[in-house]
């Protein structure tokens, strides 16, 4: 099947188009649609429980004391601490049969008989079987339902105030009983929208999520027919994925015949210098950021300790580094040193591919590298001075620590990380400008610049809402940022680097590259952005998005298929090649990531969001194992395969050496391994049972944390964590080592002609 470069970006648009449409349409939707917070919560008698105020007051202490951190909200967060959606769900239902019997037979619920207890459990069901009256401005509990209200935010005050060690929680976590208070209205208010139905509807805010058959909640038919009709499409999608590889002539890279020029025939920038210090940089925050994870993943053994480290030396690592604080530093680091080599790569290919350095473009990189450093020192100092409460007011937020996970850093960080964006997005333009003018608007640069402006285009979703916005809202636009770039602005940015990064090694012509580029992104585009509303299934969004996140996150599965297919074209390359290809180690990355992205996105993506799945997993371990394979595995492997590539071209010949980078390939691909299949997932499928026979809340607690096999399993992570942690070091040593043994910049020559790559990209004709 012949398909043209021009008739792909037409479908390129139609396909943005109609995104747009539809998420900009949703988005009115849901904000007409969001869960209401009534303006107060009254007793039998009329008098107050708790307040819209309250709860909004619980929703900003949950953001300002990082606990989306420590634990979830409507199952989003971290796993470490409870769901709070439905922890206070299984609080209440609990403290509500303790009422219940007391009043009928004065005693506690559990010396009742079988018949007796049948009784009270449907009084319990009764009374959470409601439906919200639209436009009421208050809501009545039963006096049971006040009982447990009253006990919950007693509980909260002690676990998250006074603290609780074996939970890994210090002595005012939350600073004043008031806020812990506070805190639980939030956390019950959530636990209310989940068993309470829309208004004509048989079904709560949450699609009965979490499960919990005592309190009513149990799997929609919707989600069962929407797990039915995801399989269909499974079969579908993978049957469209074959056939469009076999039928659509997309050529794979060959060595053989091409002409490859060595690294040390291609002139070498200021400005590419000047790239290639993102490196070094991003090294030392990949070390910090794995080491963390090392920390984070032994919290779940010893809760309050460290390998004894308090006893010896005084110290209560829980009080001193908290969970929650580690896992914001562990998340932002990650973030951070892959945007920092894809802002490297971006700024370095330029030149490779144009032979052209335009005016102070080598000082402009310098004060974006300065930049970079400023928001990374000022939004992470920020998190941990607002975290210890140094920062009053409303600059919490601002300058401080917005405690939403992966956007955790104040808005004025995030602010300047947009500005961060535009600038490197300028100046890669300015790299490709005598290549922009030459090809089509379809071409390899122009969906660099594409690719790279959608990456910050969608991280102005995050300005869309702030602590006052109600939290529905807020993980309907925070989901913007976060799935949109993972599975929408990366991916297109992947395939975009990867397309022109074969071009620049000669194993691909640009025009075909080009058309595997927009082909592959059309696809990515088209499923990945509206497959953000799998996110928005249990959250209380409208349940529109049912339909519409099963099928475009079963689609998402044909471009990651085209890329295992490009995967397994590149190692069929990589075989044939012999030692005088002098990019292996590089096209070795490129090729891990392929896989790993398969996996962890394709594999264990699609397994999570199979609806019915989701509904039981949602916010366990099996999330973790599908984050951090998709995460490292694919965008982390690629990036690190781009800081290969820059290194070997810009590094004196005699003093390259790949034995040590070749040793951290192999131990992070080892260690990824173990840890995602030998501890996490198994955890995750253990808790996938627990959450399936007895309730979504027994799945995230503590007892099953420190059950036996769990914790068993928790110590099998350590190896492969090791293994991650010393490739890491070892990286980290050889790209601070390798920066001084950098070749010396050259002027580039006027004609591009004259070099290999720019000759090769600069005349070829575009159709």
């Amino acid at each position: 099947m012949q398909i043209t470069r021009r008739t792909i970006a037409k479908a390129l648009i139609t396909v943005f188009v109609f995104n747009l449409v539809v998420m900009g349409g949703g988005a009115i939707y849901s904000a007409q649609e969001v869960p209401p917070i009534p303006q107060e919560v009254v007793d039998p008698d009329g008098k107050t429980v708790a307040t819209q105020s309250q709860v909004q007051a619980g929703k900003i202490a949950f953001q300002k004391n990082s606990l989306m951190n420590h634990g979830s909200i409507l199952g989003n967060g971290a796993y470490y601490g409870v769901d709070y959606t439905a922890d206070t769900l299984d609080l209440k239902v609990e403290y509500m049969r303790d009422y219940y019997a007391q009043e009928r037979s004065g005693t506690e619920y559990a010396d009742l008989e079988p018949a007796e207890q049948g009784g009270v459990d449907r009084l319990v069901e009764d009374d959470l079987d409601e439906q919200f009256t639209e436009g009421a401005e208050t809501i009545e509990y039963s006096a049971a339902e006040v009982y447990a209200h009253e006990q919950v935010r007693d509980e909260y005050v002690q676990r998250y105030h006074e603290g609780a060690l074996e939970r890994g929680v210090a002595a005012d976590f939350i600073g004043s009983e008031e806020e812990a208070r506070q805190f639980a209205d939030f956390a019950l208010w959530t636990a209310w929208i989940s068993h309470t139905d829309r208004p004509g509807s048989d079904t709560s805010f949450t699609n009965e999520w979490p499960y919990n058959p005592a309190a009513g909640n149990t799997p929609t038919g919707s989600t069962m027919i929407w797990s039915v009709i995801s399989m269909v499409l499974l079969v579908g999608a993978v049957g469209v994925g074959v056939f469009l590889y076999k039928s659509v002539e997309l050529p794979e890279p060959k060595i053989e015949g091409l002409e490859i020029p060595p690294p040390d025939e291609i002139n070498l920038t200021p400005s590419q210098r000047a790239a290639t210090r993102f490196v070094p940089l991003a090294g030392v925050l990949f070390a910090l950021q794995v080491l963390l994870g090392g920390l984070l993943a032994h919290y779940y053994v010893e809760r309050h300790a460290f390998f004894g480290v308090e006893e010896v030396f005084g110290i209560h690592i829980v009080e001193a580094f908290p969970f929650a604080l580690a896992k914001t530093f562990h998340l932002d680091l990650g973030i951070l040193w892959i945007a920092t080599l894809w802002l490297g790569a971006g700024l370095f290919l330029p030149p490779l591919l144009t032979n052209h350095e335009p005016d102070r473009q080598q000082t402009y990189i310098h004060v974006l590298l300065g930049a970079l450093v400023v928001a990374t020192v000022g939004g992470l100092a920020g998190v941990w001075l607002g975290s210890q409460g140094y920062i009053d007011g409303e600059l919490w937020w601002i300058i401080g620590n917005e405690g939403l996970e992966y956007l955790e850093v104040g808005r004025l960080w995030q602010v300047g990380l947009l500005v961060g964006f535009v600038l490197w997005t300028g100046l890669v333009y300015r790299g490709f400008k005598p290549m922009l003018k030459r090809e089509s608007r379809f071409g390899l640069a122009h969906m660099i610049i594409y690719a790279g402006g959608s990456i910050g285009l969608l991280f102005t979703a995050g300005m869309f809402y702030t602590p006052q916005t109600n939290i529905v809202m807020t993980e309907f636009w925070r989901w913007w940022v976060v799935h949109m770039w993972v599975e929408g602005a990366f991916e297109f940015f992947i395939v975009a680097i990867v397309g022109i990064t074969l071009v620049s090694m000669g194993l691909l012509r640009k025009r075909s590259a080009e058309k595997a580029v927009a082909f592959q992104a059309l696809f990515v585009m088209g499923s990945g952005v509206i497959g953000a509303s799998h996110h928005y299934w249990w959250v209380g969004q409208p349940d529109m998005w049912l339909p519409l996140g099963t099928i475009f996150s079963t689609l998402e599965l044909i471009p990651l298929i085209l890329i295992l297919f490009e995967a397994m074209g590149q190692y069929r390359a990589l075989a044939t090649s012999d030692e005088s290809f002098p990019y292996t180690l590089p096209f070795m990355f490129i090729i891990a990531s392929g896989f790993w992205n398969f996996v962890g996105a394709g594999v264990l993506g699609f397994f999570i969001n199979l609806p019915l799945v989701n509904y039981y997993e949602h916010g366990t371990y099996l999330t973790v194992g599908h984050a951090h394979a998709a995460m490292f595995g694919a965008f982390g492997f690629l990036a690190l395969g781009m800081a290969t590539y820059m290194l070997r071209i810009s590094t004196i010949p005699s003093q390259w050496t790949e034995r040590r980078l070749r040793w951290a390939f192999w131990l992070w691909n080892v260690g990824l391994a173990v840890m995602v299949f030998v501890s996490v997932l198994p955890v995750g499928f253990l808790q996938l049972e627990v959450a399936f026979t007895e309730t979504y809340g027994a799945a995230r607690s503590l007892a099953f944390y420190n059950s036996e096999t769990v914790q068993l399993l928790f110590w099998a992570r350590l190896p492969g964590d090791t293994l991650i942690i010393v490739g890491t070091l070892v990286f980290a040593y050889d790209m601070v080592k390798k920066r001084f043994t950098l070749r010396d910049v050259s002027d580039p020559t006027d004609s591009p002609e004259q070099t290999t790559i720019p000759g090769r990209v600069m005349t070829e004709d575009d159709d």
